[in-house]
């Protein structure tokens, strides 16, 4: 194998309706909401061969996001970040995770086309 140093698993635009807001009337109707994924993984866990044998799958990633996503009512989306994050770190051999949810026309007093938070962390 080349010179690898990182191992890196990008998921953009993971798309999902979901009932997440502050408010109850926010939680009443599904909205639409897009998350981004980025992954890092040891060395170890990158492919030895050009086959799926051992791969980190990362159609499993995307489908856990919209699991989260829609089997549960979450007040902020810092909290289905967090334990979007959770998740990944305990079923993946992630050594850090890296969540954008984006929210589109968020509730505020001014127009606002799309809202969104980014948490990061790394496997303690």
């Amino acid at each position: 194998m080349s010179n690898i140093r990182t191992y890196m698993i990008h998921l953009d635009g993971i798309r999902f309706r979901g009932r997440h807001g502050a408010s109850r009337a926010e939680r009443d109707l599904p909205q639409d909401f897009v998350a981004t994924l980025d992954v890092e993984l040891e060395i170890g866990a990158f492919p030895r061969s050009d086959t799926k044998k051992g791969l980190v799958d990362y159609g499993h990633l995307a489908e856990l996001v919209v699991t989260e996503g829609t089997s549960a009512s979450y007040r902020l989306l810092e909290t289905l970040a967090a334990r979007l994050i959770d998740r990944i770190l305990e079923e993946s051999p992630a050594i850090s995770v890296r969540v954008r949810i984006k929210k589109f026309g968020p509730p505020t007093a001014v127009s606002v086309d799309a809202a969104s938070i980014e948490l990061y962390a790394t496997r303690a």
